[in-house]
């Protein structure tokens, strides 16, 4: 994994922003004025299976965290040479062009199952999806602790380590994952070291009025 080089996180339109190739992004989104998104535990499994087919193809994903009533990424956007590999049709837009359509794709094929099973209509998802660029060491590490204490913030849970439907626990598994496991462990300098920087007194990351409530 690349280091990021510059000292400071860049603020950005958070709704306009292309998603480059090889950049990183802390992508997140909620339920439109605040509503649920998940409503039993099979949908943060369905969620999962179509972020994994819609949006994989085209990122690296470092963490996650699905909430009640919204979601945090952090990610990376593939090289040009990947994305180009991936794109069966429309291969005349750029390729920020289908690494968004991939995640529109993934949300809203996602609230069609939901409005379809619990008998629902319109969107699910404020739009668009939000995104911010991260661009030092220290925002990369400080974010995914972030994502992995939010529900401790918002009073799911007294202990990171109890809530089931984040990244935590599969950085530490060893069973198969779509997240880039190896990487963040490294990044850490290994097991021990990331459960510990857990640990610590939980500091969010650099402008924290960027970061959804």
């Amino acid at each position: 994994m690349a280091l990021l080089k510059t000292k400071t996180n860049q603020p950005m339109d958070t709704r306009t922003t292309q998603l480059a190739p090889e950049s990183y992004y802390h992508i997140y989104n909620r339920g439109v004025n605040g509503q649920s998104v998940f409503f039993a535990s099979k949908n943060y499994d369905y969620f999962l299976q179509q972020y994994a087919r819609y949006v994989h193809p085209w990122v690296r994903t470092y963490a996650y965290c699905l909430l009640n009533n919204h979601f945090h990424l952090l990610i990376q956007v593939k090289s040009e040479e990947e994305l180009s590999a991936v794109m069966l049709k429309d291969k005349d837009k750029p390729s920020y062009w289908h690494v968004s359509n991939g995640f529109s794709s993934f949300l809203q094929g996602y609230t069609r199952a939901i409005n379809k099973h619990y008998d629902r209509t319109g969107p699910l998802f404020e739009r668009p999806f939000k995104r911010i660029a991260v661009t030092n060491n220290a925002y990369f590490s400080q974010l995914i602790r972030y994502i992995h204490h939010n529900p401790v913030k918002h009073g799911f849970v007294t202990d990171h380590k109890e809530y089931p439907y984040s990244s935590y626990h599969a950085h530490l598994a060893t069973t198969s994952t779509k997240l880039y496991r190896r990487e963040v462990l490294d990044w850490f300098g290994g097991k021990e070291n990331y459960a510990s920087f857990h640990e610590e007194t939980a500091v969010l990351p650099l402008d924290t009025d960027w970061f959804l409530e």
